[in-house]
């Protein structure tokens, strides 16, 4: 997860799919900046993290 600090990415959970840049990713949460500002995430509750593609549609569970 460390190889995608500073990307943009998607992070998935139940119901919710976050988009943004992945500022840190500690131990118990993980921290986006996003376009609406920025976003905490707890660690229990991310399903997937991975790094957004050019060309994918917002908010496609693969």
């Amino acid at each position: 997860m460390r190889d995608l600090t500073g990307k943009m990415v998607e992070v998935g959970t139940a119901g919710l799919v976050y988009v943004g840049k992945l500022v840190e990713a500690a131990e118990s949460e993980v921290l986006l900046e996003s376009d609406t500002g920025w976003v905490s995430i707890p660690m229990d509750r991310i399903v997937f993290i991975r790094e957004k593609e050019e060309d994918s549609p917002p908010f496609l569970f693969q």
